[in-house]
């Protein structure tokens, strides 16, 4: 493929950059750019007919869209996961689709340890309580909505554990918290098990990390977060028999995929006190609709799928997407998902 005649559509480009990252030139320099801040799913045909590459955050690329684009030869998804496009039909349209993995790690795990921080005080809660007067008509020098709690010597059960789970444990044990963890990639029975990698991830002075099976990490979690891709197999995997397995003085933190939680079963737990808050950066369908339980549920904080969003991170997945498409001009492809 001649590079400098290569035509590269962006289909959802105010979801990386709405303006506040300056102008694509990295893949300006690539090929001719056409940049659309959305694209309805039915407009992709006509937009991306004579498309050699495509960039798609979120606008969805089923088989029957990609049995429409005819010169089609790559897709870039400036982001790390990739269920927005169907990879099977792609590979059998010799389409080769690259991800950028890792460029939001800090960012995920800052945002996890903000909801974390927010819900040990609802912090945001009292913060709005005190703009709204309540502190200026109260007797006392000081008062509490909810109970308050120290992190030090609680429990946080991370459920998966690649970079951004690891990221999130080493900060939450500079807070004085016990990890515990569940992976589907590790075959441990439950609790007994010491982490083999744990000394070498995090030194000699931290705190053993332990392995254990999902009921245990609910059961015994005081915060269970979620850092694990969205497959098949873990479709709400906090389900509402699992939920009811933890401690109703337990709270729930998800940044990485809303449809790993029963959204219905939380917004109950929370709404009748069976457990005590939820801090949420996704939701099952974002924008959410205005039906979605968990827009109203008590002791339920919710972020717009935010983590992702420094600017920092936005300016690596910028550069690595392009980094991806030089690459696969060259012949030298990287961060191939399918």
């Amino acid at each position: 493929m001649n590079s400098s005649r290569i035509k590269i559509v962006i289909l959802d480009g105010c979801a990386l950059n709405p303006g506040d990252l300056g102008d694509w030139d990295a893949l300006r320099a690539i090929g001719q750019v056409e940049l659309y801040p959305v694209t309805p799913i039915a407009e992709i045909p006509a937009r991306a007919a004579d498309a050699d590459v495509v960039i798609t955050n979120k606008v969805a690329l089923s088989r029957e869209t990609l049995r429409q684009l005819p010169r089609l030869k790559y897709i870039g998804v400036p982001a790390t996961g990739v269920n927005v496009v169907d990879l099977t039909a792609a590979r059998e349209l010799g389409i080769t689709v690259a991800n950028v993995p890792k460029y939001s790690t800090e960012s995920v795990a800052q945002l996890t340890i903000a909801h974390i921080l927010n819900l040990s005080f609802h912090l945001s809660k009292h913060i709005d309580s005190v703009r709204n007067g309540d502190w200026s008509r109260n007797e006392n020098f000081c008062y509490r909505l909810t109970p308050m709690i120290e992190l030090s010597g609680k429990t946080l059960g991370i459920v998966g554990f690649g970079e951004i789970g690891r990221a999130t444990a080493l900060v939450a044990q500079s807070l004085g918290m016990k990890i515990i963890v569940f992976t589907p990639s590790r075959s441990q029975s439950a609790g007994d098990l010491r982490s083999p990698c744990a000394r070498e991830l995090f030194g000699a002075s931290r705190q053993e990390i332990l392995f254990v099976d999902f009921d245990t990490l609910l059961s015994e979690s005081d915060f269970v977060s979620l850092h694990c891709p969205l497959t098949d197999s873990n479709r709400q995997m906090l389900s509402r028999e699992r939920i009811a397995r933890m401690k109703p003085t337990a709270f729930v933190v998800n940044t990485a995929r809303g449809l790993l939680i029963d959204e219905a079963a939380l917004a109950d737990a929370l709404n009748e006190n069976r457990i005590a808050g939820a801090g949420l950066d996704v939701l099952s369908q974002e924008p959410p609709l205005e039906s979605n339980p968990l827009l109203t549920a008590k002791n339920c904080y919710i972020s717009p799928h935010s983590a992702w969003g420094t600017i920092e991170a936005r300016l690596r997945l910028m550069e690595q997407t392009a980094a991806n498409l030089r690459l696969f001009l060259d012949g030298k492809p990287i961060n191939v998902v399918n």
